[in-house]
């Protein structure tokens, strides 16, 4: 293996990835799976999941699936337990999934913020310090938060998935700090406007189609394969000195002024 390879080859590692029956979060688990780790892919679409996982296994990558709803008290535990039964250990995790419940803010249902918060906020944390008790014990590992454009900019009527992405990415440099002495970095991957299932209503109106490829420098919305890159990096040690940091997959979005 060359220097190249071994700085960012996953063999041996094993992952989480939740998410990922579709959209980026399939495409941040083969990509992981693809640079030689054994990916853990969960989901609560269980028929998608298992579409997932046979696509994955077809192509000759080390994959299991493991159908769990975070809302559910216990279901990131159980991921964990699962994984490390099987495996036994657990080098990395991404914490992919997420909802949006889009409605305006002065008569946003307490039911949508609290399902947004159980989902996109309190099951990565518990997820997190789950396996981080595993990471511990090997003395290291990498944790991988899926933020947004949302955790630096507002979009309209949405502030719960605002409000959670933002302290999302504030629990990622929190846990970085507390985790860095057991060897556990904690990063943040934030994409743009990528085209998947949630953004399939923007996709499918030619103008709000052409507004978000404009706003940003490479005039083009995202793809999921755009994340492979940038979570192997993460996951590998070609970031080993890398922790508490945010990278946007966005298209230069927020760098663009005028």
């Amino acid at each position: 293996m060359s220097y190249l390879d071994s700085l960012f080859s996953l063999v041996d590692d094993v992952a989480i990835v939740t998410g990922a029956a579709r959209g980026n979060g399939r495409a941040l688990a083969r990509a992981l799976a693809q640079a030689g780790a054994t990916v853990v892919l969960t989901d609560v679409l269980e028929d998608a999941l298992a579409g997932t996982v046979a696509a994955c296994e077809h192509d000759g990558l080390r994959v299991a699936g493991f159908v769990a709803d975070l809302a559910v008290d216990g279901a990131p535990e159980a991921i964990a337990s699962f994984t490390y039964e099987r495996y036994g250990r657990i080098d990395i995790l991404v914490n992919n999934a997420g909802i949006t419940k889009p409605h305006a803010a002065l008569d946003y249902p307490d039911a949508s913020w609290e399902a947004t918060h159980a989902v996109n906020l309190r099951a990565p944390f518990r997820l997190a310090r789950a396996v981080a008790r595993v990471m511990r014990d090997a003395g290291r590992g990498s944790i991988i938060n899926i933020t947004s454009l949302n955790a630096e900019l507002a979009f309209p009527d949405n502030p719960a998935y605002v409000a959670f992405k933002g302290a999302l990415k504030q629990l990622t440099k929190a846990l970085a700090l507390d985790l860095g002495p057991a060897g556990i970095r904690v990063n943040n991957i934030g994409p743009g406007y990528f085209r998947t299932d949630m953004t399939r209503g923007s996709y499918a109106d030619p103008e709000l189609r052409r507004q978000r490829a404009g706003r940003t420098a490479l005039g083009r919305w995202g793809e999921p394969e755009d994340l492979a890159g940038a979570v192997i990096y993460l996951a590998s040690r070609a970031s080993a000195y890398v922790t508490g940091q945010d990278l946007y997959v966005d298209g230069g979005w927020l760098a663009r002024g005028l």
